[in-house]
């Protein structure tokens, strides 16, 4: 019996070992399920997700046709992609669901963090905050003589250099809402 001759970077693996290399990589997908517009339906959808351990980062629910009793739930997850595709089937399959797409996979979506920043500041550091929030193109949603709020969209990224900017300046609380991803159309 000769020996094989593997060249050099090549696998020793087995021609049946079909397992995809990349199928144990975490990647987060946004889902946007069309579902009935009913009591009860959102709990159905998120006990899916809880009933098999998966966890939700974001979710937003919104009415998107009123004489059609149509709503839609944009849910952003991490999973694997067998996981991904196993929860898309199962959403599917639920009757009061009426299409499931994944913004992820087809690019059709815009992903933005929303916060909201209490401030307690005067004198020249309630100019710096001022100052700061028009460079991140922050917006004034509230404001009296000793504070004020500021709304500020963008990516993570974006609201964690904000945050760590602004909290010395005077900040007291911040609200921050998950990633939100709205479909491009």
């Amino acid at each position: 019996m000769s020996s094989l001759n593997i060249k050099k970077g090549s696998s020793k693996h087995s021609a049946y070992d079909l397992r995809d290399p990349n199928s144990d990589v975490i990647e987060k997908h946004t889902l946007a399920i069309i579902v009935a517009n009913e009591s009860g339906v959102l709990a159905r959808v998120i006990g899916l997700f809880s009933g098999r351990g998966y966890n939700i980062e974001s979710l937003t629910v919104a009415e998107i046709d009123h004489d059609g009793h149509k709503s839609r739930i944009t849910i952003v997850t991490t999973g694997t992609p067998a996981v991904i595709t196993q929860m898309k089937a199962q959403l599917s399959r639920m009757v009061p669901v009426f299409d499931v797409q994944d913004l992820t996979e087809e690019g059709m979506s815009v992903e933005r963090e929303l916060a909201l920043f209490y401030i307690v500041s005067k004198g020249k550091k309630k100019v710096e905050a001022f100052r700061l929030a028009e460079i991140f193109k922050a917006n004034v949603v509230d404001s009296t003589l000793s504070s004020f709020m500021f709304e500020l969209t963008g990516t993570s990224e974006k609201i964690d250099e904000f945050l760590e900017l602004i909290r010395p300046l005077g900040l007291t609380d911040t609200a921050r809402s998950g990633v939100a991803a709205l479909g491009r159309g």
